[in-house]
């Protein structure tokens, strides 16, 4: 058999550093595995970015409060998978909620009315948009989605099984620290996924084992402003439109999709330190977490590798 060499690819995609880490008998083999799987991240982004002027995301948008849009396969099993997510998270997940992004500006320094915040949460609401066999439809004018809480979680599984396909079978896909990976090193060591420290983020706080899946974090310590002594989070929750209070500064879920541990990670915040753990039980999601204060916890750590 022929030795594997690792082969590392970075990227920049959906604004965020990336790497692909691709073992390969090969440089031209690695190569072909990941120009392939970059042209499939970079797909999904010119596809559903709110950014973009030419995206199916932009078209559903500028549609809103009129005809309903035709949408292929791909978009239709996204939407269900968001409507899923709503469901299964009590409407804390809720890609409808983007438009609170019109009152809240955490580089201004400065809080939003609650005149402001209250009109936008009567906009947004995902029972609001109307799903059928190959259309969607937002029923109220100034209504958006925004694919921005699982755009790239679902890029990082895409990319993966392109890199499958493609024959790699041990290499790891990063977008901006989202990650999937495919199966362990070829000794079948685990490779060891850091976990941002809040405090100090060119450094980890723990220090993850992975052999399979993916893994995502979701954390308010990049964001956030300070006024009057409080802290704001960039973290909102569409039921209020104010951010949630009471939570970690970062969560890290690991599920055999990224797609699925970073809505978990996200929902997780927004349910707060009560919650989430016990909620993450039940789904049998393992996960680790940092709080204000530093402290760690949960069921995924450095003492496990």
């Amino acid at each position: 058999m022929a030795e594997l060499h690792l082969f590392l690819f970075p990227f920049t995609a959906m604004a965020s550093p990336c790497e692909l880490r691709l073992y390969a008998t090969s440089q031209g083999f690695a190569d072909r595995a990941a120009e392939a799987a970059i042209a499939e991240v970079d797909r999904i982004e010119q596809k559903y970015s709110r950014y973009r002027h030419t995206s199916v995301l932009s078209a559903i948008n500028r549609a809103a409060g009129g005809d309903a849009v035709t949408i292929d396969s791909e978009t239709s099993a996204l939407l269900q998978y968001a409507d899923s997510a709503y469901q299964q998270s009590d409407g804390l997940f809720d890609i409808s909620s983007g438009v609170l992004r019109r009152a809240w500006n955490f580089k201004s320094g400065q809080l939003p009315s609650e005149r402001e915040v209250a009109n936008l949460v009567a906009v947004l609401g995902w029972p609001k948009v109307e799903l059928t066999a190959g259309k969607v439809r937002l029923s109220q004018v100034g209504m958006e989605l925004d694919f921005g809480g699982f755009a790239k979680e679902y890029a990082v599984d895409a990319a993966a099984r392109v890199c499958a396909e493609q024959g790699i079978a041990h290499g790891l896909v990063d977008l901006g620290g989202d990650i999937r990976v495919l199966g362990p090193h070829p000794d079948g060591s685990a490779w060891q996924i850091g976990i941002r420290d809040p405090q100090q983020p060119t450094q980890a706080k723990l220090v993850v084992p992975l052999k399979s899946g993916g893994l995502a974090s979701s954390g308010d310590y990049e964001r956030f402003m300070v006024i009057a002594g409080k802290r704001y989070s960039h973290i909102l929750d569409p039921r209020s439109g104010w951010p949630v209070e009471n939570t970690f500064r970062s969560l890290s879920v690991v599920a055999p999709l990224c797609l699925l541990a970073g809505t978990a990670a996200t929902v997780g915040l927004l349910k707060g330190v009560i919650a989430a753990p016990a909620w993450l039980d039940e789904l049998g999601l393992p996960h680790c977490w940092v709080q204000a204060n530093g402290q760690t916890g949960g069921d995924l750590g450095p003492w496990q590798s």
